[in-house]
């Protein structure tokens, strides 16, 4: 029973590092896009 409650909580640890991982790359592309967009309204 110990056992089977340190595994789940290891599954949810990993769970919660990967859904911080896509935010972080949801994050850094929303950056990207925003840079290109400054760039654009710069030039008019």
């Amino acid at each position: 029973e110990k056992k089977e409650k340190k595994e789940r909580r290891k599954e949810g640890r990993e769970r919660e590092r990967e859904r911080k991982r896509k935010k972080e790359r949801e994050r850094k592309r929303e950056r990207k896009e925003g840079r290109k967009e400054g760039r654009k309204e710069g030039r008019k």
